[in-house]
């Protein structure tokens, strides 16, 4: 692997930056920091990222890019999205090699969790 050409960054839409920054901050303990009021940023969770002010979502049904986290007990992160805000879009389901669901944060962007097994 080339140390000069990896990806580094992810970039998502927000309808609403401080909703999206609660959920994320309640489901997963992000952190976050502001640059301006139409930006914010993350790090330290697997890719570092940010939240741009938009009315876009994104959806991979769209074409977008899926952003997958991964997880040791899906029941529990699944329970967490639900009370912090987030919506199931699919339900847990079985693909070889483990198990996902889906599900989108208070700014309508579709995100995957897998488990291993």
């Amino acid at each position: 692997m080339s140390d000069q050409e990896k990806i580094d960054y992810v970039e998502l839409p927000a309808r609403d930056l401080d909703a999206n920054k609660a959920f994320f901050a309640g489901a997963f303990g992000w952190e976050f920091e502001d640059f301006g009021s139409d930006y914010t940023a993350f790090a330290n969770q697997g890719l570092d990222g940010g939240f741009y002010k938009a009315d876009l979502k994104s959806v991979a049904s769209n074409g977008s890019a899926l952003v997958v986290f991964l997880s040791k007990d899906l029941e529990a992160t699944q329970k967490k999205i639900i009370e912090c805000g987030g919506s199931i879009l699919r339900e847990i389901f079985s693909f070889p090699g483990g198990q996902r669901f889906h599900f989108a944060d208070p700014s309508g962007n579709e995100y995957a969790v897998w488990s291993k097994g």
